[in-house]
């Protein structure tokens, strides 16, 4: 059992080194948003020299996920009013989800699910957010990170068939029966990514530690808590699919309290979800 674990890891490292690197521009994105002292003009510099990356964030900001009264036709104008750190995540979000687009490699999680999971969490990730009280210009992170906290599912071979089977009659958490199978986890995969596209903060805490909060240190514990609990809601009104049925049910109690929420604000969520994951494919659409 255990060469087969050691043959699985070394197939899952190197599908990884073989998943395309983001782009220079968005190396050079994340770079400036993450100096204290970055100003949207640089930011401007940088995307506008790609003309690709300038369309996609125009895109998005005149979709109805964004709900712009009028058009923006600027690259200038969507940094002043979304923000440098909403525009570095849609240049963000939208290089990921190409890179992972063409490399999906399990047949087991049918990708227009996976997706639609993947969108369901960052939308109620979003919503809980604000239910929290998080500011605005920091809500779109828990978008993003919601949408892609699942990313280490996508390395896995057609071997993970038998763990979804046994997670789905056993009744387990899909993280347990991952582990008991091939001695790593979808976190740990998600991990390896996050460290290959040089990932950092809630985004990388999130890919890696959402079914295990205590390594997400004591900053990131709350912020990761509501991907979490988004993850459960998900999981609970069956959205999309990405294998996990029987989550950890019992961490609900402990989530709640982390993230200062309560049953009511997710069952207040549930009126705007759908029509906000409507709003949200666009992100698989640029």
């Amino acid at each position: 059992m255990n060469s087969d674990r050691e043959d699985q890891r070394k197939k899952i490292e190197r599908f990884i080194r073989r998943m395309p690197s983001l782009s220079t521009t968005v190396g050079k994105v994340l770079e400036i948003c993450s100096r204290t002292d970055a100003s949207p003009n640089e930011l401007n510099k940088v995307i506008s020299l790609d003309p690709v990356l300038t369309g996609q964030v125009l895109k998005l900001i005149n979709s109805a996920y964004y709900s712009m009264v009028s058009k923006v036709t600027s690259l200038t104008r969507a940094i002043t009013m979304l923000g440098m750190n909403t525009v570095k995540n849609m240049a963000l979000s939208t290089a990921i989800i190409q890179s992972v687009a063409g490399s999906n490699k399990s047949k087991a999680l049918p990708t227009a699910k996976f997706w639609a999971h993947s969108i369901g969490v960052g939308v109620s990730a979003k919503l809980l957010a604000t239910a929290g009280g998080v500011p605005v210009q920091e809500r779109e992170e828990f978008f993003i990170a919601g949408m892609l906290h699942d990313l280490g599912k996508i390395p896995f071979g057609d071997e993970y068939i038998q763990v979804l089977t046994m997670a789905r009659q056993e009744q387990r958490p899909l993280v347990e029966v991952e582990r008991e199978v091939f001695g790593l986890d979808h976190q740990e995969v998600g991990e390896m990514i996050a460290e290959k596209w040089m990932l950092k903060g809630m985004m990388a805490n999130c890919i890696s530690c959402h079914h295990a909060l205590e390594r997400a240190g004591d900053e990131g514990r709350a912020r990761v808590a509501i991907v979490s609990l988004a993850n459960m809601y998900i999981n609970i009104h069956d959205i999309g699919y990405a294998g996990d049925p029987f989550p950890q049910y019992e961490n609900a109690e402990e989530l709640l309290e982390l993230t200062g929420l309560n049953w009511s604000d997710l069952a207040a969520i549930s009126g705007t979800v759908e029509g906000e994951i409507e709003k949200a494919q666009i992100f698989l659409q640029v």
